[in-house]
């Protein structure tokens, strides 16, 4: 098998260019690389924007989910382009389970509390990016605020479908410092998934602060899908 393409999928409050820092040095070592961009409004459209972005580069692939993307590669990763899985300080639902309850089990108190529901969105305030990104320098905490997305109010509430992480293999990067998916929840999905964990002293957005080390990871994976 040649080197496998990798597909990137976002979280809430982020599109594909929370990724910027981690494609153009994959994309120099050879990997053919695309960002998913889906709009946050419901799950199952997210999946929909998923199968058909794989269809843009070439099989098999890798999707790469950071936080509710773990969601979405959990659904999407059933596709039988997909042969694995690699999780950013994401969450992963098995298919009776939603978001919220997920979180619910391992709860933190920072960043929601910083967020403000208004036009059947959810918005983070600006205050609430130190919890979300506190470890970049602050003019990039500043831009990861101007450009964040919100996502439907209703999204996390939303049941999956599918459980690729069940019969593809998977790797997890655990954010040791998170304030939004707490370290406990990390652990507990990449436990129960059977994944390769691999630790990192990172807020939530390890790809945007620890990128060398998030590339390593899907590197990895990579190369544990060729035969």
């Amino acid at each position: 098998m040649e080197k496998p393409s990798i597909v990137f999928c976002h979280g809430i409050w982020a599109d594909g260019s929370c990724f910027s820092k981690v494609i153009p040095t994959l994309q120099a070592e050879g990997y053919e690389v695309i960002a998913a961009q889906y709009g946050l409004d419901t799950h199952a459209g997210d999946v929909a924007t998923v199968k058909r972005t794989l269809g843009r580069v070439s099989s098999p692939a890798i999707l790469v989910g950071h936080s509710y993307g773990g969601a979405v590669i959990t659904s999407a990763g059933t596709d039988d382009r997909v042969v694995g899985l690699v999780y950013v300080a994401a969450v992963a639902p098995d298919a009776d389970e939603t978001v919220n309850g997920q979180l619910g089990q391992f709860p933190t108190t920072d960043v929601f509390k910083h967020i403000a529901p208004a036009d059947g969105r959810i918005w983070m305030l600006p205050d609430g990016v130190q919890y979300f990104a506190g470890d970049l320098p602050e003019q990039e905490q500043k831009l990861v605020w101007a450009t964040h997305y919100p996502p439907a109010a209703d999204l996390f509430d939303q049941k999956m479908v599918g459980t690729a992480w069940k019969s593809k293999p998977s790797w997890y990067v655990l954010a040791m410092k998170d304030q939004t998916v707490h370290p406990d929840l990390q652990r507990f999905v990449a436990k129960r998934m059977g994944a390769s964990t691999h630790a990192v002293e990172s807020s939530h957005v390890a790809m945007l602060s620890q990128p060398d080390f998030v590339i390593d990871v899907i590197r990895t994976a990579a190369k544990g899908v060729q035969k």
